[in-house]
């Protein structure tokens, strides 16, 4: 059987990282397979979706490094809707509603006041054909529903085992509204058959629309797929997302200098039994990806553990890779610049604060000027090279006495302006001379 997925965001805004984690379950478990991913625009809802926003969705997955095998979008494809609801309405199984949304409503707290569920009543199914005339003449325009069948619907879930949905628990699904517009399920179904979709994969949130899903495929006549359900997202601290964290786009990600490999791996492993630990490539995610290996608790998302991560992958890359990006940031200072700086970034756009620094100018931070002042009388003279640190510390402690902390911290201070940072041993040939004595001075250079 050939394996084949879809992500079907939509597109009325960027995708953020709860797309993201969907998308790359369906994508890591396709490469695992050998399959492919339908990459489906869900633009029915034409007034809210814009070529914008899918261009940008496709620009964020290809910045993941997420390529889609096939693609479609829904918005060409409103006739095929149209027979499967006109094949649906014939068989009887789709049905018109003429009642508002304010009735129902008055309906639903009837119902649950009276200890019963609220649950459509199907008062739309008594309706004689004189009745829906007077109402149509009124100008009452009807929504249709799906008539489902009052049976269990059951399935082995990839992630939470075995599933059972009661259809009697639940109120038979709008599928098309009152102005003619296609809701959500009956395009994904009739699209999952059509493009031959055998796994749907997506977060625990769509369990119960599975089973009303089931049925559609089993009225259409298709192949119903394998479902897995992965538990959403959650904060660091086990709450809900915050708005800022759960909206967080990938374009935003990419500004910040996130590497994509970061995002993937976090949202790879996140949840899983697996440690979260950056991986080389996506094919490495793939091979290591099990349904088994996803947990039933809320997967955390922590952003302190993605910057990590992402350090982690910068503090392995080499400066041939690292060398036009630094370039664009303006932070080009060559090799040895980013041997120096690398393990002591998360982000690569924070190589520009680095870069200045070695450059200037900068306010240095001198608190015991008389020791600043001998340094400076003791600065070896020329080019610096490796040793040159060790030459000139040296000279500084048998001039002063200092020695540990007190004799390397100041240094650093009046070098750099701050106390911490890289080895001064790389930092110190790249500042040079005429800045370090300068520094060391108490002049801003």
């Amino acid at each position: 059987m050939s394996i084949r997925l879809r992500f079907a965001p939509s597109p009325t805004g960027r995708i953020h990282v709860g797309n993201v984690r969907t998308a790359l379950m369906n994508w890591l478990f396709a490469l695992r397979e050998g399959g492919e991913v339908l990459l489906r625009i869900d633009d029915t809802d034409l007034a809210r979706s814009t070529k914008e926003f899918e261009q940008g969705i496709e620009s964020d997955l290809t910045w993941l490094g997420l390529r889609w095998q096939h693609r479609a979008n829904q918005s060409h494809r409103f006739d095929v809707y149209e027979k499967a609801a006109a094949r649906l309405k014939a068989e009887g199984l789709l049905y018109p509603c003429y009642e508002t949304e304010d009735e129902l409503d008055r309906r639903r707290k009837i119902a649950q006041a009276t200890g019963k569920p609220p649950v459509y009543d199907r008062a739309a199914l008594k309706l004689t054909a004189e009745d829906r005339a007077r109402l149509e003449k009124e100008g009452r325009k009807p929504h249709w529903r799906f008539k489902l069948s009052g049976g269990r619907k059951d399935w082995v879930d990839l992630v939470r085992g075995p599933q059972s949905i009661d259809t009697t628990s639940l109120s038979d699904p709008v599928l098309i509204r009152e102005d003619g517009a296609f809701l959500y399920t009956l395009p994904s179904v009739v699209d999952d058959i059509d493009f031959k979709i055998t796994h749907i994969v997506r977060g625990e949130d769509h369990v119960t629309n599975s089973g009303v899903q089931i049925e559609i495929f089993e009225a259409l006549g298709g192949d119903v797929p394998a479902f897995g359900h992965f538990p959403l997202l959650v904060g660091a601290d086990g709450g809900a997302l915050s708005k800022r964290i759960g909206s967080l786009g990938v374009g935003e990600l990419a500004a910040e200098g996130y590497e994509p490999m970061a995002v993937l791996s976090h949202l790879a492993k996140i949840g899983t039994s697996d440690p979260v630990e950056a991986r080389a490539s996506i094919e490495q995610l793939a091979d290591e990806f099990a349904f088994e290996k996803i947990g039933r608790a809320p997967a955390r998302f922590d952003p302190d553990e993605l910057k990590r991560v992402n350090a982690s992958i910068l503090h392995g890359l080499d400066y041939a890779n690292a060398k036009s990006r630094l370039a664009k940031l303006e932070a080009d200072k060559g090799e040895a610049f980013w041997n120096a700086i690398r393990a002591n970034i998360s982000l690569l756009p924070e190589a520009r604060q680095w870069a200045h620094i070695v450059d200037g100018p900068i306010e240095p931070f001198v608190p015991d000027a008389a020791f600043a002042a001998a340094a400076a009388g003791v600065l070896p003279a020329g080019q610096y090279d490796a040793s040159s640190w060790g030459v000139f510390t040296s000279a500084v402690k048998e001039k002063t006495g200092a020695k540990g902390k007190a004799l390397f911290m100041p240094l650093r201070q009046a070098l750099t302006g701050l106390d911490h940072g890289p080895e001064m041993a790389a930092l110190f040939p790249l500042i040079g001379e005429v800045r370090a004595r300068k520094r060391l001075l108490g002049e801003t250079a």
